[in-house]
């Protein structure tokens, strides 16, 4: 076990909260270092061959590894540290890792919605976000398990992904009706119980819907333009 874990972050970056989420779940201090993304320090980009957040520093004794990709992070603490959060079959932690990478293609399709230029994109973009919704849908209510987590009962790394996922919509929801969960009962009780995780709430800090409407507005998109 590491003497010590630095957690290079980003007080919006939703894969930072990622790993935060599961060093809490298993009860292991970190320290959480922010950086400007706007203006990358220059030890950071020594840290982190992609210029992107987060990178967990690994520090044991005098010696000290850098890791970066929020996936590997994640991988690597659950390698290293209990209790275990992936399943113990390798059919479904394969699957698992599978709707982590869905996970992420849905922040990316979310970060094309805030962003679209102009109405139209921004209906388009808000319609591919609920397709996918729909199709989570679909899956919640597959297999033995349903519920209140992914698999169940037991919380895993799906559900330390799509926390900070179903948190940007938290502000969303204040900027108008997308209609992104309407109709939609499982993912509607996956989110509220997410929403309730303490992992979860404590992966951003008590100013995180602030600093996103202001991270919004300065877009110049369709969907700023929507805000007050």
């Amino acid at each position: 076990m590491p003497n010590r874990l630095t957690l290079i972050s980003h007080a919006l970056c939703p894969y930072v909260q990622r790993a935060a989420i599961v060093l809490m779940e298993k009860d292991i201090a970190f320290e959480r270092v922010d950086v400007d993304l706007k203006n990358k320090p220059e030890w950071f980009l020594a840290l982190s061959p992609l210029g992107k957040t987060p990178v967990l520093q690994v520090h044991s004794g005098e010696h000290s590894e850098d890791l970066f990709e929020s996936a590997v992070i994640c991988e690597f603490l659950d390698e290293t540290l209990a209790p275990p959060l992936h399943p113990a079959q390798p059919l479904l932690r394969a699957r698992h890792r599978g709707w982590m990478e869905f996970g992420s293609s849905l922040l990316n399709t979310i970060g094309a919605f805030y962003s679209a230029g102009d109405e139209p994109a921004l209906a388009a973009r808000a319609s591919e976000i609920r397709t996918r919704f729909e199709q989570l849908e679909h899956v919640l209510g597959a297999g033995p398990c349903v519920g209140p987590f992914f698999a169940g009962e037991r919380f895993c790394i799906v559900d330390a992904v799509f926390g900070p996922v179903f948190r940007y919509f938290d502000v969303f929801d204040r900027i108008g009706d997308f209609g992104f969960f309407h109709g939609l009962p499982r993912l509607n009780a996956w989110r509220a119980q997410l929403s309730q995780r303490d992992s979860v709430r404590r992966a951003v800090g008590p100013d995180y819907p602030t600093l996103l409407q202001a991270f919004l507005r300065e877009r110049n998109s369709a969907l700023s333009r929507r805000m007050p």
